[in-house]
């Protein structure tokens, strides 16, 4: 992540100072940023004048106090918040007074960020989609003490850098990785309740999104949303999603291991039914009384889709989003959803809110009852006959 983020800006003519521990991880870094460049540099798609220059623009190093005379500083270090806090902290007493203070964060609290620091005025939320240098989603997430002229220059900055920012406060996953955690929630949901992966992935396919729910969690890692559901100590999330504990339990973490809800071809990554996962989560289910159906792909696709939108009306509702079109931005940009269909929120504007409580309705049934609880928001507007358009914020 932290390499993709040096590209991008390094992409944009401006300067950047990578920090790591040591240098074998800088050399294998830079090594991996030089890799990519010759991968355009190859397809033709860049010159290898303009490489070389972009990646003069990069230095490393292993000390701070190379890093006091920077305007930004983004750290992109993993989700252990408690290592955050540690490098906030070393940067606080280093950088320049104005200088800004990002975190990349999926998920964590940027507030609690902000307070090991002498100036939480500077310190807000950059969270780059990955790969960095090519996803075109940036979060900029607003702490309750972030400023006014650090927002708008970090607004700025997503145009020199060509992104696509979208503004959002604080919580678990800011817009789209709370989003997310619903719609992964439903597709492992529907895994217990008799569907099977290629058929989930295949509905989500049809309908537009560029990969299905599980074909995303094997490439970005099984593993990945157990330690961060873990973390939180979700029983009952731990019970929704007990078929990606499943695969975490066999090891089965995804491409990187060759196999997660498919299995992989070792050389060219290609993606196989496994007929072991479906029989594995069969056996789990029926050990704990969960009675399987059999879903048409248009039951999978409203599941699906309407969890995002119940969530994103939570979001709304709660003002960690200001507008509908944010997250329909976030989603299209950051997530495949089809831009054709408009985003999640506009889509449910078409549909009809009306339709889609009934909808959900119906899905409060069996193990998942208790996951469809209609967002006030929603039942509000969908009563009143309005859409999320006409929504015109908190009151």
């Amino acid at each position: 992540m932290g390499g993709g983020i040096a590209m991008t800006f390094a992409n944009a003519g401006i300067p950047v100072t990578l920090l790591e521990l040591s240098n074998e991880t800088l050399k294998r870094g830079l090594a991996t940023i030089q890799k990519n460049y010759e991968r355009s540099v190859s397809k033709g798609r860049l010159s290898r004048a303009d490489m070389q220059m972009r990646m003069n623009l990069i230095k490393t190093t292993t000390s701070y106090t190379d890093l006091s005379n920077v305007d930004l500083v983004i750290e992109a270090v993993f989700e252990n918040p408690e290592v955050k806090k540690e490098v906030f902290s070393k940067l606080d007493k280093v950088c320049k007074p104005g200088a800004i203070l990002a975190t990349n964060t999926s998920y964590q609290n940027i507030d609690e960020i902000a307070a090991v620091t002498s100036r939480p005025q500077d310190v807000l939320g950059l969270h780059f989609f990955s790969p960095a240098n090519v996803m075109k989603l940036l979060e900029v997430v607003r702490a309750k003490k972030t400023a006014d002229d650090v927002i708008a220059t970090a607004m700025s900055l997503t145009k020199t850098i060509k992104k696509v920012p979208v503004l959002a406060k604080v919580c678990y996953g800011f817009i789209g990785n709370r989003m997310f955690q619903p719609y992964m929630r439903v597709a492992n949901l529907l895994l217990l309740e008799g569907a099977t992966p290629q058929q989930i992935d295949g509905a989500a396919n049809d309908f537009g999104m560029a990969m299905g729910p599980l074909a995303v969690a094997d490439l970005a890692g099984i593993d990945i949303g157990v330690s961060a559901r873990r973390a939180r100590d979700d029983s009952e999330d731990a019970l929704a999603f007990l078929p990606s504990e499943l695969m975490y339990e066999q090891g089965r973490y995804g491409q990187k291991t060759g196999a997660g809800f498919y299995s992989y071809d070792p050389e060219t990554r290609e993606r196989k039914t496994d007929s072991s996962v479906n029989n594995l989560i069969r056996q789990e289910a029926e050990r704990r009384g969960i009675k399987q159906k059999e879903f048409s792909d248009e039951d999978i696709v409203d599941r699906l889709t309407y969890a995002l939108v119940n969530e994103g009306a939570n979001i709304l509702d709660e003002g960690i989003a200001l507008r509908p079109d944010d997250i329909d931005i976030t989603y299209i940009y950051g997530y495949g959803f089809p831009a054709y269909k408009g985003g999640p929120m506009f889509y449910a504007d078409q549909v009809g809110l009306g339709a889609i409580l009934e909808r959900m309705k119906t899905f409060q049934k069996g193990i998942s009852a208790k996951f469809w609880q209609p967002s006030p928001l929603l039942k509000k507007l969908a009563q009143a006959g309005k859409t999320f358009s006409e929504w015109v914020g908190r009151r």
